[in-house]
C-alpha cells in the first residue's frame, strides 16, 4: 500500500494470507492522515477484503470518532459478496 496527496492505494491482492499485513499498512495510513482508501489497483480478493475494509472503518472511527472514510473504485466483485452478506450498505 502506498499513499499519494492522502489517498492509500491498495495494490496486490486482498486475500487472508495478506490481511495482518494490509491492516497494519491501512492503520498506518489513517495515523498519517488518509481518509480515502482507492481499490483501483487490488488483484484477487476473497471475503477477508470485507473484513479488512470493516476493520479500517472500524479503526479510523476509534482514531477520530468520525465514520466518514471512504472507499474509492470497488471492485464488482467486492460489492456483489458485501451485498450478499448484507453489509453493502457500509460501502
Amino acid at each position: 500500500m502506498r499513499v499519494e496527496a492522502g489517498v492509500a492505494l491498495l495494490e496486490g491482492d486482498l486475500v487472508l494470507d495478506n490481511a495482518t499485513r494490509l491492516l497494519a499498512e491501512g492503520e498506518a495510513a489513517i495515523n498519517a492522515g488518509s481518509v480515502v482508501f482507492d481499490l483501483s489497483g487490488v488483484g484477487r480478493m476473497d471475503s477477508s477484503a470485507l473484513s479488512l475494509l470493516l476493520a479500517l472503518r472500524r479503526r479510523f472511527g476509534e482514531k477520530t470518532g468520525a465514520t466518514t472514510l471512504q472507499f474509492r473504485n470497488l471492485p464488482e466483485s467486492l460489492t456483489s459478496l458485501a451485498r450478499l452478506y448484507g453489509i453493502a450498505d457500509q460501502f
